[in-house]
């Protein structure tokens, strides 16, 4: 049964980083172009036209190859039929719309495939990076096909994605080696750093959306580190909630760290 579940989630990260490279190909035709731009959320969150671009390159290649998958997509309305599907389809279209429509590199394509409520397959596509992410469970971890891993810590700096206030509650040591990095604005991008080992850990804000984090999560994961609640438990999707409480992402020597110093935003 082991190597059967193995061998389908291996044909579905074909299936979706395929997907995810046409989308990716089909956004970048609109970067830097001016494309059109609407607001939503009591316009609070901009998606424009290459968002549902590539949203619908992603729902033809994907709906269409596995049918009796649920669907959950940032830029498709949802639909509760998903709630009844062991294995859903969580896609962001374009995670980093607003660096997307500033012109900035740091973009991506986010497609997982979730199984009774965790990740199993996951692609990020960044084509303007010319980045490619990737992850199955149980399987190998690889950035442009070459394996990853998450920060060891020798080099005693903490990089550290957060809020200064934030960072101010860590321990006066850890404090005094900690470098913090600039906003990075698309998250499953910032998870994807973690995994690499660019940065030992992030702070995510509260209200992060199961599109944002569920390939991250994965790609995280196999690299060694863990994305989980405030509580230290991991996540779980394909829920009724899309949205999460405050979050933490990092390499597993910094996580308890981290988690200490994160606590006090548990409530808030």
């Amino acid at each position: 049964m082991k190597d059967m579940a193995e061998a389908r989630w291996a044909s579905d990260l074909a299936l979706i980083l395929e997907a995810a490279r046409r989308a990716g190909e089909t956004a970048l035709g609109f970067f830097r172009k001016d494309p059109d731009v609407w607001w939503k959320n009591g316009g609070q969150s901009p998606v424009s036209a290459a968002d549902y671009a590539a949203n619908e390159i992603l729902a033809n290649i994907l709906r269409s190859a596995r049918p009796d998958y649920g669907w959950l997509s940032e830029e498709t309305d949802d639909d509760a039929v998903r709630l009844t599907r062991d294995t859903v389809f969580v896609i962001d279209p374009i995670d980093g719309t607003r660096a997307f429509i500033g012109g900035r590199d740091t973009w991506c394509v986010s497609v997982a495939v979730v199984h009774r409520g965790r990740p199993v397959a996951a692609a990020l596509v960044a084509p303007a990076l010319a980045e490619e992410f990737t992850a199955v469970e149980d399987g190998p971890v690889l950035k442009n096909g070459q394996p990853i891993v998450v920060s060891s810590g020798n080099e005693g700096i903490l990089h550290l994605a957060a809020p200064e206030d934030v960072i101010a509650h860590l321990s006066a040591d850890v404090c005094a080696g900690v470098k913090r990095i600039p906003h990075v604005p698309s998250l499953a991008y910032r998870l994807a750093m973690v995994a690499d080992g660019r940065i030992d850990g992030t702070l995510v804000k509260a209200n992060s959306h199961e599109w944002d984090l569920a390939a991250a999560d994965l790609i995280l994961d196999r690299a060694g580190g863990q994305l989980v609640g405030l509580d230290g438990k991991p996540l779980m999707y394909n829920r009724v909630e899309v949205n999460h409480p405050a979050l933490c992402a990092a390499a597993e020597y910094a996580l308890p760290e981290l988690l200490k110093a994160f606590s006090h935003l548990s409530n808030g």
